[in-house]
């Protein structure tokens, strides 16, 4: 089986600091991934305004978000301005292509993607992307192929937008096998490599799991194939992951690999894929245990 990995990279320290060294871990596990960047200003300390979200609380205090993110990164966009990652952090982002992995678009402003897509008009959902295309043609002088939106959020303009802008493929959602997305009623023509896996952000904390054994239960999900499946999508963060999870996720890459897996990148699991025979189907919002809110998920197929 294949499992694509995707990386989001969400800060400008997670950008110096966790994108270096993942690549390290990812080249000496032999393993493909994806990268994809936010490339505008890091406004991290405005997700106070999730607060009030439900189940927010309880996440960062089961995941230390100040211990991941860091004083400084939680204070951007309130008591420091935001720094702009694509500007101060692209010899980093450049270092993943070159180093051979995919590189892909996140968003423009991940905080202000996460927390107003779902309810924004299409003309504020293309500026982002745009300037997102825009900010990527400077830092890598070419243009993205591949767009996984920042929180798993979306709306249908993004979703048609995708085809407009000239994305190949995607994975901005969450669900069980790739699919074609439902577009006002017509089939999609960008796939979607919904993530299929729990992070680790979603697990640690519940049921007994820690960061000492967390590994052991996502390699029990992936220990034997479901029928009908033949890959997964896990998505990491250069946050998490990138840095104090390190250890997590060499256990992790070594566990899957003992297992037979392949890891990969989304771009060698959608070659894999026959296109035309994948199902169409609705995205809505949906809700993911472990994870606060509400996040763009894979309903099941209609036939077109």
């Amino acid at each position: 089986m294949q499992i694509a990995l995707k990386i989001d990279v969400d800060t400008l320290r997670g950008t110096r600091e966790g994108v270096p060294a993942l690549v390290r871990a990812l080249q000496r596990a032999n393993a493909g991934a994806t990268f994809l960047f936010s490339l505008g200003p890091d406004h991290t300390g405005r997700a106070i305004r999730r607060v009030f979200r439900r189940g927010f609380i309880g996440k960062v205090a089961r995941t230390s978000v100040l211990e991941h993110y860091g004083l400084r990164t939680l204070m951007y966009g309130t008591l420091l301005p935001g720094p702009d990652i694509g500007r101060r952090a692209g010899a980093q982002m450049r270092a993943a292509r070159d180093a051979g992995f995919e590189v892909g678009v996140h968003c423009y402003d991940h905080v202000a993607w996460q927390d107003f897509v779902a309810a924004r008009d299409a003309a504020w959902t293309e500026r982002q992307m745009r300037l997102a295309l825009e900010r990527f043609a400077a830092v890598f002088a070419a243009a993205p192929r591949v767009h996984g939106a920042a929180g798993w959020q979306m709306n249908e303009s993004a979703l048609a937008l995708e085809e407009q802008l000239g994305f190949a493929y995607a994975s901005d959602t969450r669900g069980t096998a790739p699919f074609m997305p439902l577009l006002e009623g017509r089939r999609g023509r960008v796939p979607q490599l919904p993530t299929t896996l729990p992070t680790l952000d979603e697990l640690i904390g519940l049921d007994g799991l820690t960061a000492a054994n967390v590994h052991a239960a996502l390699l029990e999900r992936t220990r034997a194939a479901a029928p009908g499946c033949s890959s997964h999508v896990f998505t990491l963060h250069a946050e998490l992951e990138g840095m104090k999870l390190l250890p997590v996720l060499t256990r992790l890459l070594g566990g899957w690999q003992a297992q037979g897996h392949e890891l990969v990148s989304l771009a060698t699991l959608c070659g894999t894929l026959e296109v035309d025979a994948l199902p169409a189907c609705a995205v809505r919002a949906g809700t993911v245990p472990g994870r606060s809110g509400t996040l763009a998920c894979q309903l099941g197929p209609v036939h077109t």
